[in-house]
């Protein structure tokens, strides 16, 4: 009797954060392992990732991490994961594993079990096989997965379009989906980004007319801000720049390197001659390519608008180019630097989110999809819920049975046995991992929690020197304050806080004792200042008592 069960420990009801888990016999398939941005309520917070706490106490039975392509939002995690678990096989196609080499060699994190797949080569597992077939994305080398099992194969798409004019590493290889589909599919996990929009994806996500129309209106310096790994839409880009005499600089270690890798592997058709270096930057002319890695989106464009890059500095005669549509979670983050674009009487050119998109697949794609594959059961992956519900609605209109068409939640356990779909109120334990800089672990909620009041109300420390015999005070209560009030124009509330502070230190200090129990004056002071503040100020700001002996 065979025992599937698929899960997710991120990607359902959210953009990014992408990691799903097949069980088959207890034989453990991990497809993605990727980030989110963090939202500006995360105070501090660069990335967000899924709780793999699974994977670490199951990891004997995984067999790997099988990653898609190479964005962040499919792959972004990989590298946290490793750093607990460096002996675990990831397996990926030839580009996506030589962008997370670059990341592991950044971030100084061994690994050592990668491995490099070609498309259309299986990989055998025993009785289960994981066969990569090539789609269409932005990124070079992308595959979505198919596991043959005994009772029909899982399919996990990835991220894909179907657009007839990307050949090479970008083409889609229809004949190898319909192959798999007459074998027989038991479940396609499909993603969902994009199932409200109307008709085909291709050719909205194509925008080289827009960029040579940018070229030729904007004949001064053009800044283009490109998210991580879009390699497609910086091919776009050098076609158009090859048409001018403008040369390109390209910011960053890490983009440069991206690039010049593409450049030499054929992933990118351009002559390297027409790119300069930092000496070109303020040319009239230049194309300036500027990127983020794991950062919040626009990290870098919004350094510069302030005016804190070293080697940008914004002139009225710039044109800032936002060369992708904004998508799921940062429209607001989009809008706020167009705005703070504005104010600095620079031009702006950005996508129209309606006519242009992303390369993931809308309404006809996913037909497409589900009618080449045939699935038994179909499981809407991949963004917020109520476009999960929405690319539900498409099977159903293809004359799915509702009871074979899966809605869960991260955590939500999917299972078969033989082959048929049973009932199962199963739940994984799931959460999310804060990360702040390069930290490897998470920051956690006290933390946030400790930010946002530091943020909204500020700091008060009390600091106060005793005798180390006769425990008398010394020196202060000094009163320290950061972000609560201005302290020249508060005297009197200073003055009352520090005879509230003397008054609970002397209280706490009996005659003949040579040991003062510091923890309960700390919770005294924080609880009787507490309430002075708010009593008199409406703020609850953070209270720190440092006491010393000398």
């Amino acid at each position: 009797m065979s025992k599937i069960k698929i899960f997710s420990l991120g990607g359902l009801n959210e953009t990014g954060k992408n990691m799903y888990v097949v069980d088959v016999d207890n034989n453990i398939f991990i497809f993605d392992a990727g980030l989110k941005y963090a939202n500006d309520k995360m105070l501090g917070v660069d990335y967000i990732l899924p709780d793999y706490s699974y994977i670490k106490n199951n990891v004997k039975n995984v067999k790997g991490i099988f990653l898609t392509h190479g964005h962040d939002s499919n792959m972004g995690a990989v590298a946290d994961i490793l750093f607990d678990l460096p002996d675990l096989p990831i397996y990926a196609t030839k580009f996506t594993m030589e962008i997370l080499k670059d990341d592991l060699k950044e971030n100084n994190i061994v690994a050592n079990n990668l491995k490099e797949i070609r498309p259309h080569s299986k990989i055998s597992f025993g009785e289960l096989v994981i066969f990569p077939i090539s789609v269409t994305h932005s990124i070079p080398d992308a595959v979505c997965f198919v596991l043959y099992t005994k009772d029909g194969a899982i399919v996990y798409t990835g991220d894909f379009v179907f657009d007839s004019t990307m050949m090479g590493s970008y083409k889609t290889d229809i004949g190898k989906l319909a192959y798999v589909g007459k074998q027989g599919v038991l479940c396609l996990l499909c993603e969902s980004i994009y199932a409200e929009k109307e008709g085909h994806t291709s050719p909205k996500n194509r925008v080289t007319n827009f960029i040579k129309e940018v070229f030729i209106k904007n004949e001064n310096r053009v800044i283009c801000t490109i998210m991580t790994a879009h390699i497609y839409r910086i091919q776009e880009i050098f076609h158009e720049v090859e048409k001018t005499k403008r040369k390109v600089v390209i910011m960053g270690k890490n983009l440069q390197s991206l690039i010049n890798r593409s450049i030499d592997e054929g992933y990118i058709k351009f002559d390297k001659s027409r790119i300069g270096d930092l000496s070109n930057v303020n040319d009239k002319d230049v194309v300036v390519l500027i990127s983020d890695g794991k950062e919040k989106p626009f990290m870098n464009l919004e350094r510069i608008i302030r005016g804190f890059d070293k080697y940008i500095k914004l002139r009225d005669t710039d044109t800032i180019f936002i060369t992708e549509p904004p998508y799921e979670g940062i429209e607001k983050r989009t809008a706020l630097i167009m705005d703070e674009i504005a104010k600095k009487d620079v031009n702006a050119v950005s996508l129209d989110a309606k006519k242009h998109l992303l390369h993931h697949s809308s309404r006809e794609d996913l037909m497409l999809m589900i009618n080449l594959m045939d699935p038994k059961y179909y499981f809407p992956v991949k963004g917020e819920y109520r476009h999960q519900v929405k690319n539900a609605e498409i099977a159903e209109r293809l004359g799915m049975p509702k009871e074979n068409i899966i809605l869960k939640q991260n955590g939500d356990v999917v299972e078969f046995v033989d082959g048929v779909l049973q009932e199962t109120y199963e739940h994984i334990p799931i959460d999310e991992i804060l990360i702040d800089g390069k930290s490897q672990g998470d920051i956690g909620e006290l933390v946030l929690k400790d930010r946002e009041m530091l943020g909204e109300s500020g700091i008060v420390i009390v600091s106060c020197t005793l005798d180390k015999l006769t425990k008398k005070i010394l020196a202060g209560p000094e009163i320290l304050t950061r972000g609560f009030v201005y302290v020249k124009e508060s005297g009197e509330l200073i003055k009352e806080t520090e005879d509230i502070c003397r008054e609970v230190i002397e209280n706490n200090i009996f005659v003949g004792e040579t040991k003062v129990d510091y923890t309960q004056i700390k919770n005294d002071v924080r609880e009787k200042l507490g309430k002075y503040f708010y009593k008199e100020t409406e703020c609850k700001p953070m209270i720190i008592t440092v006491i010393q002996e000398v």
